[in-house]
């Protein structure tokens, strides 16, 4: 399952604004490679969406069905907030649907999501 967290405000090519929902996934205990520490974390991901700001402010707290997964992407890069730090990374964070393994992707005729899977 994965949670609305928050929403945002974003506009598009030609200029017409939409809003995003930002999901979250379970808790993830994960070991650091720096410290050896156990620190817990959820993946987020976001998806845009045709709704208005009241709704998407509604929406906060409702559980989907699905995951946020690791996708491999072509090399981007990322200015880190807290220290303004510009790493270079090759991964983004996606939604998906529950039941959306490589097999019902191709016999859904979903030939876009293979790659990403």
């Amino acid at each position: 399952m994965v949670t609305i967290v928050d929403y945002a405000k974003r506009t598009n090519a030609e200029g017409k604004e939409f809003f995003i929902l930002r999901l979250q996934g379970g808790l993830e205990l994960v070991k650091s490679s720096q410290t050896g520490q156990m620190y817990a974390t959820a993946k987020t991901a976001s998806i845009t969406s045709t709704f208005t700001e009241e709704v998407c402010k509604s929406l906060i707290g409702q559980q989907l069905p699905g995951s946020v997964s690791r996708v491999e992407c072509e090399p981007y890069e990322y200015t880190v907030q807290d220290t303004g730090e510009a790493i270079t990374l090759s991964h983004r964070y996606e939604y998906r649907q529950e039941g959306d393994t490589m097999e019902e992707v191709v016999h859904q005729g979903k030939p876009e999501l293979v790659e990403a899977l």
